[in-house]
């Protein structure tokens, strides 16, 4: 029993003391550890305290430099702007003397003006005071006649001019007639201002319709896509096809204006292609102008050869037959020039076959008439002239090109067919309606011609002919003498020159006949 007793006690002493000895070397064993992570701690400590030095040395570094190269900088910039505001101070200098300069020179001609009218207003009284004088003398003087003549100044003047008048007016007629007659001695020089005068009126009446082209668009928002990002592309057009492109608030409406009928159609034909496709910007633009370039000159030779094929004309030279093709886009006065073209060649057919001569060279030299005005240089030569060097140049017959170059009388004719050939063409060019007028307005001013002719005293009948370009006046003999019939014409001139607009020039032919008639019985 107390053997037990004692076991049980020297367990219990000896766990306790294991559990002392096992207490102490647990807690030696995190000491040693503590002070083990301790140490670590403090050598990661040291590490990271050396590059926090080392990263606040380079920031410092960094911000040093920038400081420096900002630093540079601002007086780079300061230098410039002390630069530009010496530069500025000298050009003020400079611009106050020449103020300066220009306020003395104006001060010195304000004197010199203000000398000047001085005098000029001294000089005046006294011419005033002259003219008083000379009125005086002068009322004198008259009274003194008047009482002589027993007549006041106004009765004689009056005396005078009724006396003068119908010789003054013979006298002037006659001057007038010699002055006309003299002119008629060197009428070249008056015809080319004849010339250019009628052109400057006539082109008032047709530039528009003849220097524009109206391109139509389904709406308005594709005029902003014809623009374009700050107009680059209208600029582009513009510079592609050399028309200028309006662009305004007619609505669904682009206006195509040039003088030059093949580059409005090519302008007219791209805007189409373009706006069709929908890409529209200026390498695109470029593009379809190229092609549509080509396009338009097989077209022109195209149409050409056909003209050529309908009118049974062969062996044309290849450059006349491109020429006759552009025809297509030239006109005169309105009326279109292949058109024109065309039908002077059957005309000079019909003619020809009625006369019994070369039908075919006929019809050739119709269609070549007015080749001179579609060349690519156009010199500065008259079509007729122009078109018979092409004809000579491209080896045509010598009738085709003497009748080319006579047809406007610039040469003489030498070959039968010319005559033809000018007749046709006056022919298609006067006929009422050929050249762009409704026969409404032909009519009109053929009415108001012979009215305005009829209106004069003496005037017994009237006759506008060649369709409107020339105006017959028959007079009666009895009322009107060659003389008047002379001022009659002139009169008439003046009068529609100044209030009818008409195309080309007028022809005023006054008649005056006298008959002496016996009847034998």
């Amino acid at each position: 029993m107390e053997t037990g007793i004692i076991i049980a006690v020297v367990t219990i002493v000896a766990l306790g003391i294991g559990l002392l000895i096992g207490s102490v070397l647990f807690k030696k064993a995190s000491k040693d550890k503590e002070q083990d992570a301790q140490a670590k701690a403090d050598i990661i400590l040291k590490d990271a305290e050396a590059k926090a030095e080392l990263m606040k040395k380079d920031k410092i570094h960094e911000a040093k430099e920038k400081f420096f190269q900002l630093k540079a900088e601002h007086e780079k910039s300061i230098t410039e702007k002390d630069k530009n505001i010496s530069i500025s101070e000298n050009r003020i200098k400079q611009k106050e003397t020449t103020v300066n300069q220009k306020m003395e020179a104006q001060q010195r001609k304000e004197k010199e003006v203000e000398a000047q009218q001085a005098s000029m207003k001294a000089q005046q009284e006294v011419l005033t005071k002259r003219k008083v004088e000379l009125d005086q003398i002068n009322q004198k003087q008259v009274a003194q006649l008047e009482k002589i003549a027993g007549l006041t100044a106004e009765q004689a003047k009056a005396q005078m001019i009724e006396a003068l008048k119908e010789e003054a007016k013979t006298a002037a007629h006659s001057h007038i007639k010699d002055i006309m007659d003299e002119a008629k001695l060197t009428a070249t020089n008056e015809a080319k201002k004849i010339v250019v005068q009628t052109i400057q009126r006539v082109a008032t009446e047709h530039a528009v319709e003849n220097a524009v082209t109206i391109f139509n668009i389904d709406n308005d928002d594709m005029k902003g896509r014809i623009i374009g990002r700050e107009g680059r592309n209208i600029r582009a057009l513009e510079a592609a096809t050399g028309i200028e492109i309006i662009v305004d608030d007619t609505p669904e409406a682009i206006v195509l204006s040039g003088f030059d009928p093949v580059r409005r159609e090519l302008a007219r034909l791209a805007l189409h292609q373009l706006v069709t496709d929908g890409r529209i910007h200026p390498a695109r633009i470029e593009e379809v102008v190229a092609k549509v370039r080509k396009q338009l000159e097989d077209e022109i030779v195209e149409i050409g050869k056909r003209t050529t094929i309908d009118l049974g004309i062969h062996g044309l030279a290849p450059e006349l037959i491109r020429m006759v093709g552009r025809m297509k886009y030239r006109s005169s006065y309105g009326q279109n020039l292949l058109q024109h073209s065309r039908e002077v060649a059957n005309m000079c057919a019909i003619m020809a076959t009625e006369l019994g001569l070369n039908v075919k060279l006929a019809k050739r030299a119709g269609l070549l008439h007015d080749i001179g005005k579609v060349p690519d240089d156009e010199p500065e030569l008259p079509h007729a002239i122009l078109g018979m060097k092409l004809a000579e140049k491209y080896k045509e017959s010598p009738e085709v090109c003497n009748a080319i170059g006579a047809h406007h009388d610039e040469i003489e004719m030498t070959s039968i067919i010319s005559p033809i050939v000018q007749v046709c063409d006056a022919i298609s060019g006067a006929r009422p309606g050929a050249r762009r007028e409704v026969v409404e307005a032909y009519l009109k001013r053929l009415k108001d011609l012979e009215a305005m002719a009829l209106s004069y005293p003496g005037v017994e009948k009237t006759y506008a002919i060649q369709a409107g370009r020339e105006l017959r006046v028959i007079v009666e003999s009895e009322k009107i003498t060659d003389k008047q019939a002379d001022v009659l014409s002139m009169e008439l001139a003046k009068r529609i020159q100044t209030e009818m607009t008409y195309p080309g020039q007028v022809k005023i032919t006054v008649i005056r006949e006298t008959r002496s008639v016996n009847i034998a019985k």
